[in-house]
């Protein structure tokens, strides 16, 4: 499959002190599924860059709060389904490839603030890494657990 079928995204694992993670609902959908921030890369963008601005347009965190621990050796995908897939981002792609970034955050939780200028969340919590793919829409958990294989020498450490 060619890369340029798939959105050019970047996504983050954020710690809290006590090696849980950030995950959040998304407004546009009422299913009770959480995820971790993420986001489409703009045309030139640098993956830590596009990581940094897409986590504080969702959460409102600033990079001065987090640590960046570990990148993702390459890119990780994911195929949006049949009925997602012609209509989202006007059909142009099939799924993302993303890079994924492990931080830890740094703040305090009353620092996150997801009433953003432009909100795309409507609750959020700190779970356990182990609970991620069982907390996502499903054609996401593949990719969930990747990440959780990525960054597993890190997590076991928390």
């Amino acid at each position: 499959m060619s890369a340029d079928q798939y959105r050019p995204a970047a996504g983050i694992m954020l710690l809290n002190r006590d090696g849980r993670v950030f995950v959040a609902q998304r407004r546009d959908t009422t299913l009770d599924a959480w995820q971790m921030p993420q986001g489409g890369l703009d045309p030139g963008e640098d993956a830590e860059a596009g990581a940094l601005r897409e986590l504080e347009e969702e959460t409102g965190i600033p990079a001065r709060l987090v640590e960046i621990l570990a990148r993702s050796r390459g890119e990780l995908r994911y195929d949006l389904p049949t009925d997602l897939a012609g209509s989202l981002w006007r059909g142009k792609w099939r799924g993302q490839r993303q890079v994924w970034f492990l931080m830890r955050y740094l703040g305090q939780d009353d620092e996150i603030d997801i009433e953003t200028p432009h909100p795309e969340f409507r609750a959020w919590k700190w779970a356990e890494a182990r609970e991620l793919p069982d907390m996502i829409v499903p054609f996401k958990a593949e990719l969930y657990r990747d990440v959780l294989r990525e960054f597993a020498d890190h997590l076991s450490r928390e």
